[in-house]
């Protein structure tokens, strides 16, 4: 599942025009061939309709599919709700993990759908794990009506069960196997919290990671859990023609009173969070892919009527999906059916149940008018993702939710990988390092901090982090870095031949690595249970006489919330040297302290980047026959997630580095290095009164990146944009974020007004009148132009701002018409006015367009925009309800540092008043928004006191949700 759709966290930034236009066949056959048809072994073939004429189709008849569903004895809801008592929230420790007493081995379930009351009737096979007690059995549930309980058929007696808000006990179950059946009534309609099942758009819709099956019916809600399960649905033919379950379809037809049903069936264990169910009006695009073994596999996307014409390219990303896993990781579909669904409203942006995957629309439509490179890039990644977790995540699931980064930090590894592979690979690596810093560093950094792997939590919901996805994702990435990508693949192998079809571990996926490279990382599981981003300091020393080039590293971990004190990682650093001519020095020989290790590849060449394995706090490692100094890159492509300090690098190092290094993510960082020193020079400036300047230096360098035409468009683009403001609150000691906010948009000017020949030059020889396609190449050249335009619409001149209404009149793409937008925005005026009200007349029947022009004015820097967005609350446009619309505005509102933290509060108490109507509503989207909050100690004290203001008053409400509770109260606590 993806994290978030738009967190409440900062963003890049160019002003505010990059905040928006700039954007979370395995190859055994044990796993492949022996996976035969299911639709041969049924006899069943998949009708060009899902339901097909109207006579039930021939084959296995559904244990439920012609009979109402009975209650055992109505009287017994009456008396389940007398005996009902309130638990409250408690916190849930990794150590005291252990497995269930009982195993379910099948489950069978039947949905009655109907607006007024839907019933869900469970059937389980249970096997106590003991032959010798009978332990009481705990069922997980929430905001559910019990309407009856049997074991084997036999009505269970209230004096043997036990019903609080969260819990049904049965005290004495059976000490053999048997058979629990439990009846529960639900409303769908007014389940406003999108978890368990819900309506969205007319259509009945599940969401059940994490703990959302507990809505569904009584169960063991736990990933470790897995049972085979069978769906039966029934619900009002003409008002939901589709019915869609996990699995493979085995049986549908219709029943009396204008109703019909459909039965399916997973093959494949799994647990309750990955169950699915949708049912509704709805269309579907069709294709098929052929699996690397030859089998056949329908590909279905459903969504309304009207937006079929939108998921061409979500499907070309489904079988692009398909065959890079193939290829790369050797993983083949297993199923003959893949399903994917698109609604309007979901809490995340995706979710990876077996074989019918439901996706935020946002996700999944697009069209050349109506969505942006950045939206077709992100369809393009979670389509990878939500499909690479079939085998990273269902097949192989994690034992617990705190070994969650051990599907979803492997599986945002793998979907990086994949559009890695479908684009620009160092511009990826660049997009996912700035997610990375923005966000994740800032969580480290704060009151949240938390391991990859969390020690504890209240709940759930909150620990779908930037941690446990980004930072779990670089963990990945690090094993790769230290064993090579052919070793990597053997620890996967490895991986999924051990552990298919279980709940696992992250202490299994290390040693699968590890055993299959017989290789030495002993400390390398700090990193799934130290939280804290490393400080790895690095000097460099040059000895003529000896020939050797000395790097002296230091390495410290900050304490964190219940972490004061920590030991040292073990930090993959990956080293360039480069020449007085640029080029990169070939690298045989290397001094770890007295022990020499070779460096040369399985050829016995000379390396050109060494992996130096940085295990103690500090370390010394001396390059042997290097014949003059050279300029060092250090931590190319990013090889860890640290924050880099290199004391004695010199701004001609920096440029050096920008104009020559062979690693491109290097190149682009010695320019964020430099910009970052550059402002927080000027910001000390502007705070003492001084005026501000610009190093020419600095301008030529960004000149020579921008004219440079043998460099990625996309990489220039990357190149020739500024850190972000939230980026420099992090790096200050006590943030400022008004002379932030004046020095970013001077500097920003300042090279506007610099290079207006180069940037107005850009915008004219990347114009293009090519039908839209989103290739790479095309998407890099729009990226450029927008970006030259934001540049020159910042400076508030007629001629600019003439030639960004020019941009948005003539657009003939959503790139580049919401991009002119976005740079006339910049400035307050008549034109933005203007502007901003032609496009929402334009769009206002598309909400996903909408949703821009809401984030776009919710994340502005004008003055005093507390009070715009404010009344944007009121809009038409605006639905508190939408995850989505919530995400566009309030989160959009939240990425304005100089607004957020206004002075005089103003921000701080929006947000609350938010969260607290939001809370009442939508506990999950409302958590997200605390986090906003964290920061709060990294700013003067009477920032900190408004901040602490707003809370202490969400902390002290009544009836506070467990999801905004544990934000609040630990930001209090830090």
């Amino acid at each position: 599942m993806m994290a978030n759709l738009i967190a409440p966290c900062q963003r890049p930034r160019l002003g505010l025009a990059l905040a928006i236009s700039s954007r979370l066949c395995y190859s055994r056959t044990s796993h492949g061939k022996t996976l035969s048809s299911l639709q041969d072994r049924r006899g069943l073939a998949y009708p060009s309709t899902l339901f097909g004429p109207s006579k039930s189709s021939k084959g296995v008849v559904p244990k439920f599919a012609k009979v109402k569903c009975k209650i055992a004895t109505q009287p017994m809801s009456t008396a389940m709700d007398e005996i009902v008592t309130k638990d409250t929230p408690k916190e849930i420790f990794l150590k005291d993990y252990k497995p269930t007493d009982y195993a379910f081995e099948r489950v069978e379930l039947k949905f009655v759908l109907d607006e007024d009351r839907t019933i869900v009737k469970s059937i389980i096979n249970v096997v106590p794990r003991s032959e010798t007690s009978n332990p009481p059995l705990v069922l997980d549930g929430r905001d559910l009506k019990l309407l009856s309980v049997k074991i084997n058929g036999e009505v269970v007696k209230s004096n043997n069960l036990s019903l609080t808000s969260r819990h049904l006990t049965l005290s004495t179950p059976p000490s053999s196997p048997f058979t629990l059946e439990v009846d529960t009534e639900l409303h769908p309609e007014k389940n406003l919290s999108l978890e368990g099942l819900y309506k969205s758009g007319g259509n009945f819709c599940t969401q059940c990671e994490a703990e959302g099956f507990r809505k569904i019916t009584f169960f063991q809600d736990r990933p470790d859990v897995m049972a085979i399960f069978t769906t039966t649905i029934e619900a009002d033919k003409t008002k939901y023609p589709v019915l869609l379950s996990n699995g493979n379809l085995i049986d549908h037809g219709d029943l009396e009173d204008g109703k019909h049903f459909a039965v399916w069936e997973d093959p494949f264990k799994k647990p309750s969070y990955l169950f699915a169910l949708v049912a509704g009006q709805l269309e579907s695009r069709e294709d098929t892919f052929t699996t690397c073994s030859g089998r056949l596999v329908h590909l279905r996307i459903w969504t309304p009527a009207q937006d079929i014409p939108k998921t061409a390219h979500a499907m070309r990303s489904l079988k692009s999906a398909m065959k890079w896993d193939e290829d790369v990781f050797g993983l083949e579909y297993d199923l003959d059916l893949f399903n994917i669904v698109a609604v309007p409203d979901f809490n995340m942006g995706a979710m990876e149940n077996k074989s019918l995957n439901i996706f935020n629309s946002k996700l999944v439509l697009a069209s050349p008018e109506t969505a942006t490179d950045a939206d077709y890039s992100s369809i393009l990644g979670v389509i990878g993702h939500e499909y690479f977790h079939n085998w990273t995540g269902n097949r192989v699931t994690c034992r617990n939710w705190f070994q969650l980064s051990l599907k979803e930090g492997l599986t945002v590894f793998r979907d990086q990988e994949f559009s890695s592979d479908m684009g620009s690979r160092p511009v990826k690596r660049i997009s996912d390092v700035l997610r990375l810093r923005l966000s994740q560093f800032a969580e480290d950094a704060g009151p949240m901090a938390h391991p990859v792997r969390p020690h504890s939590y209240i709940k759930m919901d909150n620990f779908y982090t930037v941690t446990v996805y980004e930072k779990g994702a670089e963990v990945v990435r690090m094993y790769q870095t230290l064993l090579g990508k052919q070793g990597f693949r053997k620890g996967m192998d490895l991986y999924f031949e051990r552990h298919d079809g279980q709940a696992v571990a992250c202490e299994d996926f290390f040693a699968a690595m590890r055993d299959a490279n017989e290789a030495d990382m002993s400390s390398f599981l700090l990193w799934y249970s130290q939280a804290g981003t490393p400080l790895l300091t690095v000097t460099t020393a040059y000895n003529p006489d000896t020939r050797c080039f000395t790097l002296k590293c230091r390495q410290e971990i900050p304490p964190t919330p219940g972490q004061p004190l920590k030991e040292p990682m073990l930090i993959p650093l990956a080293v360039g040297l480069l020449n007085s001519k640029g080029h990169d020095m070939p690298l045989s020989d290397v001094l770890d302290g007295e022990l020499p290790l070779s460096l040369t590849d399985a050829s016995g060449q000379a390396v050109t980047t060494a992996i130096l394995r940085v295990e103690k706090a500090e370390q010394e490692f001396t390059f042997v026959n290097i014949p003059e100094k050279p300029v060092a890159s250090l931590l190319r492509n990013f090889s860890a997630p640290v924050r880099l300090l290199q004391p004695d690098i010199t701004d001609d190092d920096l440029l050096f580095l920008l104009a020559h290094d062979s690693d491109e993510f290097n190149r682009w960082e010695a320019a964020q290095i430099m910009g970052r020193k550059l402002m927080l020079n000027l910001i000390e400036q502007l705070q003492q009164g001084g005026k501000l300047s610009v190093d020419s230096a600095y301008i030529e360098g960004l000149r020579s990146i921008l004219c440079d035409p043998l460099l990625d468009k996309e990489f220039v683009t990357k190149a020739i944009t500024l850190p972000a403001e939230s980026e420099l609150v992090d790096l200050m000691t006590v943030a400022d974020p008004d002379a932030i906010h004046t020095v970013r948009r001077f500097l920003i000017r300042a090279i506007a007004s610099s290079l207006r020949k180069e940037l107005e030059y850009a915008v004219e020889e990347n114009r293009s009148l090519e039908p839209y396609d989103p290739n790479h190449s095309s998407m890099a050249r729009r990226a450029l132009k927008n970006t030259a335009l934001a540049y020159l619409a910042s400076l508030d001149q007629p001629e600019a701002t003439e030639l960004a209404l020019q941009e948005y009149r003539t657009a003939t793409n959503m790139t580049e018409q919401f991009a002119a937008l976005v740079a006339i925005a910049q400035n307050p005026g008549e034109a933005r006015t203007s502007a901003l009200s032609d496009f929402y007349e334009q769009w206002k029947h598309e909400f996903l367009v909408v949703n821009k022009w809401l984030a776009l004015q919710a994340v502005s820097d004008i003055p005093n925009n507390v009070e715009n967005v404010r009344q944007l609350l009121d809009h038409p446009a605006f639905d508190i309800r939408n995850p989505n619309k919530v995400y566009a505005l309030i989160g959009g509102f939240c990425g304005s540092v100089v607004n957020l933290h206004a002075k005089d509060g103003s921000g701080y108490k929006f947000l609350a008043d938010v969260v607290l109507k939001l809370d009442k509503l939508n506990p999950q989207v409302a958590s997200r928004l605390v986090t906003a909050f964290s920061r709060w100690r990294r700013f003067d004290d009477g920032r900190q006191a408004l901040a602490k203001e707003q809370l202490e008053r969400i902390a002290k409400v009544e009836g506070l949700s467990d999801n905004v509770y544990e934000i609040a109260s630990k930001s209090l606590v830090s």
